[in-house]
């Protein structure tokens, strides 16, 4: 059988150039708000349209919680499915949560097109971003945990063309002997790592008593074109999600103070669990940093949910404790989004003066308000940066604290 999961093999790694087109479903659960689920699928059309599809249509349904056999109820299940006989073009059904493979499988035969949940789409960009072995080891890892307790047959009984968005991946055949594959492999990948993870404590080890400041937040609040600021490093930086994967380290030199500065893969909500683990060698950035640069877009209009996001994924990581200094960035957008045009310039300092304070009381950490794209307020940021970087010296290398005091 041809195994139609070859990770990283297809030609220009990966997801084929021709946009696909989808539907995305969304469920709102106990606890949950129309609103909310809302955004969620505003996020996860973008997740689509990153991995290289298009969402023509979106469904939504309320129940208490989630059907055991089709994730959805019944009635929402034939809407679908009428939608997708009319709409020749459509590939895939795209849901914002996890499924079992019991339920992927019923869906899939149903539908007959293919079923992506959010964890899989995830996994999907990831493995077109990696770019370093490193990241391509950590991915693939990822995908095999994930996979394991879904292994099923892979669409076999769809008429249409396999490939494309979810379709990179390790792959199996009969389900036990795949099993033991997937086991097997796994142990390989954890294997590789290790070494991997060896030789960059070595490398780390080799930068000298430096202090570390690591760049986080969210995914596409902007954090790669600060790096490129700040450093004048060439970080690729893209308006799409998870645009970078693989850390970034440059040594920065500021009023002659010097700091190792890193730039770190975004976070995002409901993050596949195999993921955080997998990439937790990556992550040691963070947790070995001495300061953290917590980035938000605040022009994002549920940007203090991506803020307790990023904390939760932190906390996970035991790197919640850090010094931190937040930066707000994309202040210019939020101004077109709020302000109105004749608003003098006067009263916009006093509204974002106000705005600051908030913050600081609401996360306990100083912040300041820039434009990564006007360069504004990068003088000021600069400036904190600076004073948190001394006072980092003053405590972990007291000794070499007087070079730049």
């Amino acid at each position: 059988m041809q195994n139609d999961w070859n990770l990283g093999e297809q030609k220009k790694k990966g997801i084929k150039q021709t946009i696909e087109s989808a539907v995305v479903v969304g469920l709102v659960q106990k606890d949950q708000t129309e609103a909310q689920i809302l955004e969620y699928l505003d996020e996860l059309e973008f997740l689509a349209l990153t991995a290289g599809a298009k969402s023509v249509r979106r469904f939504m349904q309320k129940l208490p919680h989630p059907d055991s056999r089709t994730f959805i109820g019944k009635g929402k299940l034939e809407e679908i499915k009428a939608f997708i006989d009319a709409n020749e073009a459509i590939t895939m059904v795209i849901f914002d949560d996890d499924l079992t493979g019991k339920q992927v499988s019923i869906l899939e035969e149903t539908l007959k097109v293919k079923i992506i949940d959010r964890s899989t789409l995830i996994l999907d960009i990831f493995a077109n971003r990696a770019q370093t072995a490193q990241a391509k080891t950590q991915v693939e890892l990822a995908q095999m945990q994930y996979l394991l307790p879904r292994l099923r047959g892979l669409w076999t009984h769809l008429e249409r063309q396999r490939g494309g968005i979810g379709m990179r991946g390790p792959g199996e055949k009969e389900i036990e002997t795949d099993r033991r594959i997937v086991r097997d492999k796994i142990t390989q990948l954890k294997k590789k790592l290790e070494k991997i993870d060896q030789q960059n404590v070595t490398r780390r080890k080799n930068r000298g008593e430096l202090i570390r400041v690591a760049l986080v937040g969210y995914t596409n609040v902007g954090k790669s074109t600060l790096m490129n600021i700040l450093s004048d490093a060439d970080v690729f930086a893209e308006n799409k999600l998870f645009a970078t994967l693989d850390t970034t380290v440059r040594k920065v030199v500021l009023d002659q103070v010097p700091f190792l500065l890193s730039d770190t893969v975004g976070f995002i909500r409901k993050l596949p669990h195999h993921l955080i683990e997998s990439f937790k060698s990556t992550l040691d950035e963070v947790t070995e940093s001495d300061i953290l640069i917590h980035v938000v877009d605040i022009a994002h209009p549920q940007h203090e949910d991506q803020i307790l996001t990023v904390n939760q994924t932190l906390k996970e990581l035991d790197a919640l404790e850090k010094p931190t200094l937040f930066v707000f960035n994309k202040i210019d957008e939020y101004r077109r989004l709020n302000y109105d045009l004749l608003l003098e310039d006067e009263t916009k300092t006093e509204i974002e003066a106000g705005i600051s304070e908030n913050l600081r009381h609401a996360f306990e950490h100083d912040n300041v308000l820039v434009s990564a794209v006007t360069r504004e307020n990068m003088d000021l940021l600069r400036t904190k940066i600076i004073d948190l970087v001394k006072q980092a010296y003053e405590v972990r290398y007291p000794y070499q604290a007087k070079l730049w005091s």
